[in-house]
């Protein structure tokens, strides 16, 4: 197993690895919309939240050797299922080509109350 962490993303906000890569595939944390300049939430707009979580997302990719396109599996975790169209809408562009499969869940609460939370499965 390989650690990945990059300065790039967020780094992780308790015991636990940005990514990890094995045995040919990369396991991403969930990412929340903190941008890594500044250590604060981009917005709280879910849009622009979703879209900040994608940037965190493809830095730690990048960082593994992966990328978007290489996603086999993603979960998004929204704190209210009211915001998922604006997610979705968002998310599509960043999978026009590779559709991975996906699980959408409403999570009680999230770290730090952002609105969003997406994880990832990839191929290295």
């Amino acid at each position: 197993m390989k650690v990945i962490s990059t300065e790039s993303a967020p780094g992780a906000i308790g015991p636990y690895s940005q990514a990890i890569v094995a045995n040919g595939m990369v396991f991403c944390s969930g990412q929340i919309p903190i941008d890594p300049a500044t250590g604060e939430f981009v917005s709280e707009d879910v849009s622009e939240q979703t879209e900040q979580v994608f940037r965190n997302l493809a830095a730690v990719l990048e960082a593994a050797g992966a990328s978007l396109e290489s996603v086999v599996k993603t979960t998004v975790f929204l704190a209210d299922m009211n915001d998922f169209a604006a997610m979705n809408e968002v998310y599509g562009r960043y999978f026009v080509t590779n559709k991975p499969a996906r699980a959408t869940v409403q999570a009680a609460r999230l770290p730090r109350d952002a609105r969003v939370e997406i994880e990832c499965i990839a191929l290295v």
